[in-house]
């Protein structure tokens, strides 16, 4: 496990959305496009990470609390799913149907989303507001091994800014996590 300790230079705040098609574990196709909602919180993940195993309940928690209020969110897992085999599209199945997601679960196997966006870990997140663009990128809060202990719950603050017509506070937060496996 390669910690990281770090945020995107792909993307800057105010730069638009990359564009993306993904496959969901929902059988759907997530396409960035058509996502209405005037706040879109992409969330780079993935089953194995025990950082992003620790924030699993708080994204859920974060998407049902925003949900009437205007907030998607998109989880990606961009992992090389040939070396670590429980990041393959079939266990992000299981993980999705044992968690009961609220939001997609999609599957960036090329990993050129993930580029595009400069993710570095897992998990990192992006927030883009209703004209698509950044205006928070990095980490979900400031305590990752104890949800009672957060002080500054930075992924939320930026959602809550925006869906109240606000701009955040806080615009960036180094994500913590470990890092994207990539292909070689």
């Amino acid at each position: 496990m390669v910690l990281i300790d770090d945020n995107s230079t792909i993307l800057e705040i105010g730069d638009s959305l990359p564009q993306f098609s993904l496959p969901a574990t929902d059988g759907l196709n997530v396409q960035s496009i058509s996502i209405k909602d005037p706040v879109l919180a992409v969330v780079f993940t993935c089953n194995h990470c025990p950082y992003a195993q620790a924030y699993e309940n708080r994204l859920i928690e974060m998407a049902n609390h925003f949900d009437g209020e205007g907030a998607q969110f998109v989880l990606i897992n961009s992992n090389d799913s040939d070396n670590y085999h429980e990041d393959s599209f079939e266990n992000m199945k299981i993980k999705h149907d044992e968690k009961g997601y609220p939001f997609p679960y999609c599957f960036d196997e090329s990993q050129e989303v993930a580029k595009k966006f400069g993710a570095l870990c897992t998990p990192h997140c992006f927030v883009f507001s209703i004209d698509r663009t950044l205006q928070y990128k990095g980490r979900i809060d400031d305590n990752w091994e104890d949800s009672n202990e957060v002080v500054d719950r930075s992924l939320f603050n930026a959602i809550d800014a925006l869906v109240r017509g606000n701009d955040p506070i806080v615009k960036e937060a180094n994500a913590i996590g470990c890092s994207i496996k990539w292909k070689e």
